[in-house]
């Protein structure tokens, strides 16, 4: 396609399958929008607005709503990575259940036959039932009591299909954004650190429903974990201090 090529709304909703209901719905909102006008006043996409488009379609295969679509995209979270990192973590829970279910088989079969199975292969089991999920909601299990796990996993039974993608890649990725910037000398009261600031309240009140002391609790998880909650094995623990210090200036700049 050529680089000046536009798009009126009805051609490209045809070439994308939506509606041009859809698209004029998505402008109205902020998430996607014609950019250029054309010399009788007529408003057209462009190919940046396509790629936007690609993007926005990507995340929304994820079951993310509209509103948390324009959020990643607007402070400039790679859709690429983040589908990337969500088919590793998929992956990962692939290979440690079938570890699981060979480890299984092989105690079902010795329990069938009368036999007692090799002590090994119970602590096995145990340890690969124990290590599956990601090391962060690990990490929240050390911080978290029973109750609170509860609350948590309430809260992301009615978030849906979005609720990994928010708690183990999202969440994760607005902390090193912040951390970026905070090593890059970018003061807290930049509006680009207010509003990651914003989105991590923002899902900390989705994810505790207004809780505070499971909020208190995550934050504790953060403080003492930062390599597992990020998912930076090199996070050190002493930048997590001065991370929260930075993000609480944010925070209190814009109150």
């Amino acid at each position: 396609m050529g680089i000046d090529q536009t798009w009126k709304v009805g051609a490209l909703a045809e070439a994308s399958w939506l509606t041009v209901r859809t698209l004029h719905h998505w402008d109205r909102i902020g998430l996607l929008g014609p950019s250029t006008r054309t010399a009788t006043g007529h408003r057209e996409y462009t190919e940046q607005d396509v790629i936007r488009l690609y993007q926005v379609l990507a995340l929304r295969r994820l079951g993310l709503a509209l509103e948390t679509i324009a959020t990643c995209l607007d402070v400039g979270i790679d859709p690429v990575r983040l589908v990337n990192e969500h088919l590793a973590a998929a992956e990962a829970s692939i290979a440690s259940l079938e570890t699981l279910r060979q480890q299984l088989a092989y105690v079902h079969g010795e329990l069938a036959s009368d036999r007692a199975p090799d002590v090994s292969a119970l602590i096995g089991a145990l340890r690969t039932m124990g290590s599956a999920g990601a090391e962060s909601g690990q990490a929240l299990r050390r911080h978290l009591d029973d109750d609170q796990l509860q609350t948590l996993h309430d809260r992301a039974a009615v978030l849906g299909p979005g609720a990994h993608y928010l708690l183990e890649v999202e969440w994760p990725e607005l902390y090193r954004r912040a951390e970026a910037l905070r090593t890059a000398g970018v003061e807290p009261t930049a509006p680009r650190v207010r509003k990651l600031v914003e989105r991590m309240d923002e899902l900390s009140s989705l994810f505790t429903g207004g809780d505070s002391g499971v909020s208190a609790a995550v934050r504790s998880a953060w403080r003492h974990e930062p390599a597992a909650m990020s998912g930076d094995p090199t996070a050190p623990a002493d930048a997590w201090h001065d991370l929260t210090a930075y993000l609480d200036h944010a925070r209190s700049s814009t109150a």
